[in-house]
């Protein structure tokens, strides 16, 4: 039995982070491997942010307890923040004690923006480890990795593009998940990476997972998700309009907005049946556009363009839906809302995407762990 680690952003406390762990897990599971995560040191910021004397995370939580929406529904996400890992780790096999460099068969790095170097996040920071230094495994390899909103002239701005270029060029397979870390790898390294879906989109979570309810408790309701401070102050009042208009209550995720009727804090399963039975949802993420697709449902993405040191999503948000026929979907405001909630969406050729692009990935996972192995 090959032992595989997967280094990812599974210590991440939100939904997208773990469904995308969980996903991976189950499909490598699926060709008779032994998974667990492994765990990286955190690097210095390349982009600093202002400092804050109290620490970064209780700046947060003020942060939070001060925000939008009732205060019963900012305690309950600052609960939610605090106690993710405790209550859903098991679920990936990861506790409190860290796994470094472990030796193993395979080091899989990725999904999500583990290649996403030049951010201010100190959770992150700018770690070689996320582009394989110092790893114990006989095979190193990559799937739906992504370099997030950090560009080619970023990493030559920041001087990191020699570093990143040495250690790209020590994988034995590259996969990333959007155009703009194919560009980077192809810049770097003159080498052309896979070109695959995010776990969530790979794993049949709405078949094949049997953790995910039917039913949730609300009815007649939309779905929010958003981080904290993401929705500014004329979104949430035409979210509210609309809501109003249409007798539908809204519901948070992710974080607690200004015109949030309720904020769920629920297991990253149920998040998925709540978006199965949503009469529609308006995000600003990539995974709860996913979360939308995945369950056919009539959504709408707010695209978020990166200015100075702020954290933009459009480089994987426009790649992820031009690339699924779901190009409508692409807003950057909310002036159609009504319209596109209204409206229904043809999904069978984005279904038929999804299908063949499954396929795809799971030849190459295959081929990358298990093939090519001296017999022992």
């Amino acid at each position: 039995m090959k032992k595989v680690g997967i280094m990812s952003m599974q210590r991440v406390a939100n939904y997208g982070s773990f469904l995308q762990a969980y996903a991976l897990k189950q499909i490598i599971e699926e060709l008779g491997c032994s998974v667990e995560f492994v765990d990286y040191h955190v690097g210095k910021t390349l982009i600093e942010e202002k400092k804050s004397i109290l620490g970064q995370k209780v700046h947060k939580a003020l942060n939070y307890l001060i925000g939008d929406g009732r205060f019963i529904d900012r305690i309950n996400f600052i609960n939610h923040k605090r106690l993710f890992i405790k209550n859903y780790g098991d679920y990936l096999g990861i506790s409190d004690v860290e796994n470094f460099n472990p030796i193993l068969d395979v080091l899989l790095i990725g999904s999500d923006e583990v290649f996403n170097c030049i951010q201010s996040n100190p959770n992150v920071g700018f770690s070689l480890e996320l582009f394989g230094a110092n790893n114990k495994a006989k095979r190193l390899i990559s799937y739906a990795a992504s370099f997030g909103n950090t560009t080619i002239e970023k990493l030559m701005k920041y001087k990191v593009d020699e570093e990143v270029k040495k250690n790209l060029n020590n994988f034995d397979y590259l996969s990333v998940r959007d155009k703009n870390s194919i560009s980077i790898v192809k810049t770097l390294i003159n080498k052309t990476p896979s070109y695959h879906i995010d776990p969530v989109l790979l794993y049949d979570y709405m078949k094949d997972c049997k953790k995910i309810p039917d039913k949730v408790d609300e009815e007649n309701y939309i779905i929010l998700y958003a981080y904290p401070g993401r929705i500014n102050k004329e979104e949430n009042e035409i979210i509210k309009a609309y809501a109003k208009a249409h007798n539908k209550k809204i519901i948070c995720f992710g974080g607690v907005q200004k015109c949030c009727d309720k904020f769920i804090d629920c297991s990253p399963f149920e998040v998925l049946s709540y978006f199965k039975n949503a009469d529609g949802i308006i995000t600003d993420t990539f995974h709860g556009t996913i979360f939308s697709i995945i369950n056919n449902k009539k959504f709408i993405t707010l695209v978020r363009k990166s200015q100075g040191s702020s954290y933009g999503n459009e480089e994987k948000l426009t790649d992820l839906l031009t690339r699924l026929k779901l190009d409508k979907r692409i807003q950057y405001d909310l002036r159609n809302l009504d319209k596109l909630l209204s409206e229904n969406i043809d999904y069978s050729d984005t279904n038929d995407i999804i299908k063949v692009e499954r396929s795809k990935a799971k030849a190459y996972l295959a081929d990358s762990i298990m093939k090519g192995w001296k017999s022992e």
